[in-house]
């Protein structure tokens, strides 16, 4: 099989699809890889590091999306991208499809076949490719947060650890899953006071297993999710519904009940954000404020620190890819249940529920292009 790898063009992108082992990989198996030039290095990885292992190097993107079967990204493609997608491509990416009608539909008409990484899930309900970037993301929460409450910035002024005689900054955690629990880890071993909520009582038992003594356990509503909020300096969204649209926590009128110069990470914008406040921002311009209150919406955290980045995302998404390129589609998804959950888009029509619920547009099985 023939497979792309184009350079990620989403603003301050600088994650790649491919590490040279990957596609070293992908070569000794028989298939050809044709990487853009530039594609790796803002991870560290020259087009040399490439080519040493008997991959290509595409002089532009329309080189490479032209020229191959299998294509393999970071990001979902943006519009400058859409016209170079080819009718039975396959692409294989992040596309949160839910959290944008626009991008959706523009994926159906491409006719390409889309595989997700987000949708991608294992029989125990884990999304093996979204993990990685979902640990490195709640980290970075804890870690920008912590920046942006600086007095520089706008924020409270607050060091989360607090000093001998003063006391600890409090950092409010909406959702206990892998983005959650890694930045409570972050943020408890800054000695922050941390709490973290969540609607499942199963996973507040397990978090209290591993948690350390500083992370308080509640059970999410609206009434806690208010009381919690008022005293933070720091909150944290970390709600994931697979595929779906994040539920809206904390509305335009609570941002009135915090405390000026609170910081808000909502790690849930890629899925359309759990505050109603938030936007989309980048990594060149990351925060704004409403209300008194700091945003930061950043909807590709991880592509801040592409090396650590790519390396996690790569080590989860590389079998599956081999599999694809060794069986083709039909037979990979046919072979692997969690890899059939990644489909969302085949033939212009959509495969995947949770986003033809979000648009009110028909929804079509998987198995039935599978037979």
């Amino acid at each position: 099989m023939k497979i792309g790898v184009p350079k990620e063009i989403k603003t301050n992108e600088n994650r790649v699809a491919l590490v040279p082992a990957g596609a070293e990989a992908l070569v000794a198996s028989g298939h050809s890889v044709m990487i853009e030039k530039g594609a790796g290095e803002g991870s560290g990885f020259p087009d040399s590091a490439y080519t040493s292992v008997g991959a290509k190097v595409g002089a532009d993107a329309d080189t490479v999306w032209r020229e191959t079967d299998l294509i393999m990204k970071v990001k979902e493609p943006i519009k400058i991208e859409w016209p170079r997608i080819k009718k039975g491509q396959v692409v294989f990416t992040y596309f949160h499809f839910a959290a944008d009608k626009e991008l959706t539909l523009a994926h159906i008409k491409s006719g390409a076949i889309c595989i997700a990484y987000e949708t991608v899930e294992l029989p125990s309900r884990e999304l093996p490719l979204l993990t990685p970037m979902s640990e490195v993301a709640g980290r970075m929460a804890v870690q920008e947060g912590a920046k942006y409450l600086e007095k520089l910035y706008g924020g409270r002024g607050v060091l989360l650890g607090g000093v001998p005689g003063v006391a600890p900054g409090k950092v409010v955690i909406l959702g206990g899953g892998i983005v959650g629990i890694n930045a409570a880890k972050m943020a408890a071993g800054l000695g922050a006071k941390v709490t973290v909520l969540d609607l499942s009582l199963e996973r507040l038992r397990y978090l209290s297993d591993v948690m350390p003594a500083n992370v308080t356990l509640i059970y999410s509503n609206r009434h806690n999710i208010l009381e919690q909020i008022s005293t933070a300096d720091l909150v944290v969204g970390a709600v994931l519904i697979h595929g779906a649209v994040a539920p809206r926590l904390i509305r335009r009128e609570d941002l009135k009940a915090m405390q000026p110069g609170a910081v808000i990470v909502d790690v849930a914008i890629d899925q359309g954000g759990c505050v109603e406040t938030i936007k989309a921002t980048t990594h060149e311009n990351p925060t704004y404020v409403v209300d008194g209150i700091i945003h930061y919406g950043v909807a590709n955290m991880p592509g801040g620190l592409p090396r650590t980045s790519t390396l996690a995302l790569t080590n989860a998404t590389f079998p599956y890819a081999l599999q694809l390129a060794n069986k083709g589609w039909k037979q990979a998804l046919k072979d692997n249940a969690a890899l059939r959950k990644g489909l969302n888009i085949v033939d212009g029509k959509l495969t995947y529920p949770a986003v033809a619920e979000a648009f009110a547009l028909p929804y079509t099985p998987p198995d039935s292009y599978l037979n």
